[in-house]
């Protein structure tokens, strides 16, 4: 009996330490602020336009239901919100689309069939209603046609008749071969031949008629197998001679597996998630299947400038004496995007990139040949990336045509990513922006005579949009609500519906008429009673200098008796800002930082090396080196809290989540002086772990740069290991897996590290989503810190 009153103490005492609270002098409790959206409130989201530019439809829920619905207000009565019915939603055109050159007409995908709306008709046409799935439909260049991907192959639909065309004949596997017959069969047939004048006589007529009928036969597209790769971007050209299409070959990666332990089934369920970096990748083709010659043939990418170039890196591995080769054996692999057409269809533009993300080149192709001619290569010995020039996952840059021999880019190639001009012809670019601030997004506007922009051009810390001149000139500001602008402008272009913010107030919807100094209407007011009664803080935005005297920006909130003590804020990503004067996607930290300030504490929020906003250089600090710059801007940050702002510099705390959990780590490990407590949330602790895109492009791979890896990952410093550690993380997390914060557990019992805790949550993926989670996480992070 006594052992199991023993074991029962055992089991409950450490609960009953855990559910001892620690003083919170805030009028705001942690559980209360962790509700998310149900304390704040949901903010408008998915803003859209009717296509008459009369009616914005928006999502929210300003009655705290499951799920948001609809809603739509009318340009001309601001006052009646309206939530949006089934049969309108089922009624209403697709907000996305292709418009005919006068915008007069717009054809559309919707739940797999095809739409066709005239907008001077007010009308809508449902053009199919298949069980197949039509999708990607646009105009042809007569307009005569709509032209639409169906299984992966291209169709034809006449306005004028109603008639289907198929276009291409696309099939997967390879042609089985005609079957021959084996060689004695064959001498028999020709020996009944030379015998039988009859059988000779019907064989001729059998030729003939098959003959005859062939000729009857309409002319079908060319059968083209693609074998065991996926087809993709199936392309029309203007003048109907030419189908482009891109080839995927699938590497087949080993994938990881991600238990999951509460299930409704009671078993343990396998979730299968991402492969590791290093992984092999899939690999990537262009096609053009030239219709008048009924032939196809693969781009050659062995023409591409610099197609062999090893990376930079790579040399400083070269220690031997033997002369270093500053080329690959084979080509390396690219990614193609496009064809981007002249409004002529004369010219064609590609868009492509090398898998190793240190080149992207901009170049012309020839159809009828399939060669290709460099007129912008973009190269970076760290990686290629920034606003409009391509994403993590290689997306295409932004670019598109201003007439038949110009088209507009974006590069980074002063340090910020700027707008261009090039004549194709010429080869001549024409920057149209120039500045330390980064064009975020343009769109041309529908006369081709301005740019539409959203730029950080007043300050790295505010959005705003603005026209431009498409020859160039002078950028005119549009919004001005102080903050964060996101617009969406009117298919007519006379209207902007504006999602607004700033540091303390959550995003709302606003109305605005397209002119400068036009005054906007607030159309929602979606925050609740509970958070109205709070006074939120509005965050100083500094400058403090780094060792290395760089000016380094952050957020600051002063607490108005402080206590001696300080918090450091991570954001996670890397590449992301979190110092500026919009909402945070941060909010719930935001708010936990209102009451870590009423409790005395001084809080800085640091946009590091890495983070999103400042340019080229503030973006590739980190290459080959995730733990340095970004890492020692943090230690700098509170040097700066401890010399200016009067903190005890024994006690500073640091927190975040993600990359911000990895940063947490490595400053603990590595700068082990630096911070008496951490909390590490959803951490990388190896990067080796991580996925391909992401990794690949900052750290290369394991094989090729072992010395990236090992500077950068947490688990090589976890020896380093000073003060008090408390690491969270959720158990499905297919994303930053489990796996690597158990890794990490595992290599401090072994290391005999000391004053460190784990924190599991069971239900939870990397972004926690349970109210329930959210609290027992920051009540944990709370109590550290109220410890140091």
């Amino acid at each position: 009996m006594k052992t199991y009153i023993y074991t029962f103490l055992l089991l409950i005492f450490p609960i009953l330490l855990n559910a001892q609270t620690v003083e919170n002098k805030s009028v705001l409790t942690i559980s209360q602020i962790m509700q998310g959206e149900k304390f704040v409130g949901y903010a408008p989201s998915n803003i859209n336009w009717s296509t008459d530019s009369k009616i914005i439809y928006f999502d929210w829920n300003p009655d705290m239901e499951i799920l948001k619905d609809q809603f739509k207000v009318g340009v001309n009565n601001t006052n009646k919100i309206e939530r949006v019915t089934i049969s309108e939603r089922i009624r209403v055109p697709s907000f996305r689309g292709n418009w005919n050159q006068s915008n007069t007409k717009k054809v559309y995908s919707k739940n797999g069939d095809l739409f066709l709306f005239d907008a001077e008709q007010n009308q809508n046409w449902q053009l199919t209603s298949t069980l197949n799935r039509e999708y990607n439909p646009e105009f042809s260049a007569t307009e005569e046609e709509i032209i639409y991907t169906s299984n992966n192959n291209l169709f034809a639909w006449s306005i004028e008749n109603g008639g289907t065309a198929q276009l291409t004949d696309f099939r997967k596997g390879t042609k089985k071969p005609k079957k021959s017959k084996p060689e004695y069969q064959e001498w028999l047939h020709e020996d009944q031949l030379a015998h039988f004048q009859i059988l000779r006589e019907r064989e001729i007529k059998s030729d003939l008629r098959k003959q005859f009928r062939d000729t009857l036969k309409p002319k079908r597209p060319l059968e083209i197998y693609h074998g065991d790769k996926s087809i993709s971007n199936i392309k029309l050209s203007p003048n109907r001679d030419f189908v482009t299409f891109s080839l995927t070959k699938s590497a087949k990666a080993d994938r990881t597996d991600v238990p999951n332990f509460i299930t409704t089934s009671g078993y343990v369920e396998n979730i299968n998630a991402r492969s590791k970096v290093g992984s092999p990748q899939d690999t990537y083709e262009f096609g053009i299947y030239d219709r008048s010659r009924d032939t196809f043939y693969i781009i050659d990418e062995k023409q591409i400038d610099g197609i062999y170039d090893k990376p930079a890196y790579l040399e400083t591995y070269h220690t031997d004496t033997t002369v270093y080769n500053p080329k690959w054996e084979k080509p390396r692999s690219v990614i193609y995007h496009g064809v981007f057409y002249s409004r002529d269809g004369s010219k064609a533009l590609m868009d492509i990139r090398a898998m190793d993300n240190k080149d992207r080149w901009l170049m012309s192709l020839d159809l009828k040949t399939g060669q290709l001619t460099l007129l912008d290569r973009q190269h970076d010995d760290a990686w290629i990336g920034g606003p409009g020039v391509g994403g993590w996952d290689y997306y295409p840059g932004n670019l598109g045509w201003i007439n038949n021999q110009t088209f507009y880019y974006q590069s980074e190639k002063t340090g910020f990513s700027h707008l261009y001009l090039m004549n194709i012809n010429t080869k001549k670019i024409t920057p149209l922006t120039e500045g330390k601030f980064e064009i975020l997004s343009a769109e041309l506007s529908k006369d081709k005579q301005s740019f539409w922009i959203t730029s950080n051009k007043e300050t790295p810390h505010e959005h705003h949009f603005y026209q431009l001149p498409v020859r160039g000139g002078k950028m005119k500001k549009i919004t001005n609500l102080f903050g964060g602008n996101e617009v969406t402008i009117s298919p007519d272009e006379n209207w902007l519906a504006i999602r607004h913010s700033t540091s303390n107030a959550p995003w709302e919807l606003y109305l605005m008429k397209n002119e400068i100094g036009a005054k906007p209407i607030q159309i929602t007011n979606s925050t609740t009673k509970e958070f109205k009664k709070y006074d939120w803080r509005k965050p100083e935005i500094i400058r403090f200098t780094a060792s290395d005297g760089v000016k380094v920006p952050a957020r600051i909130y002063k607490p108005k008796n402080p206590n001696g003590k300080a918090v450091i804020f991570v954001h996670g990503a890397g590449y992301l800002q979190n110092v500026h004067e919009w909402w945070s996607t941060y909010y719930r930290e935001y708010m936990f930082h209102n009451i870590l300030t009423d409790n005395g504490y001084t809080v800085l929020d640091i946009d590091y090396r890495a983070s999103e906003g400042y340019g080229r250089d503030w973006r590739t600090a980190i290459y080959r080196h995730m733990g340095g710059k970004d890492i020692t801007d943090n230690i700098d940050g509170a040097k700066y809290l401890a010399e200016e702002q009067g903190i005890d510099a024994d006690k500073i705390g640091i927190y975040g989540g993600s990359y911000g959990g990895f940063v947490t780590l490595m400053s603990m490990f590595t700068y082990p002086k630096t911070f008496k407590s951490g909390a590490a949330i959803r951490s990388v602790t190896d990067w080796a772990h991580y996925n391909h895109p992401y990794t690949n492009n900052i750290l290369n791979t394991p094989v090729l740069d072992s010395i990236a890896y090992h500077k950068s990952s947490p688990i090589y410093h976890a020896e380093g290991f000073e003060g008090n550690l408390l690491i969270l993380h959720g158990m499905i997390d297919d994303n930053v897996q489990f796996q690597d914060v158990v890794r990490l557990s595992q290599r401090l019992i072994e290391l005999g590290k000391d004053n460190w805790e784990f924190a599991v949550y069971p239900v939870e993926r990397h972004g926690f989503v349970e109210p329930s989670s959210w609290a027992d996480e920051y009540k944990r992070i709370f109590k550290l810190f109220q410890k140091m």
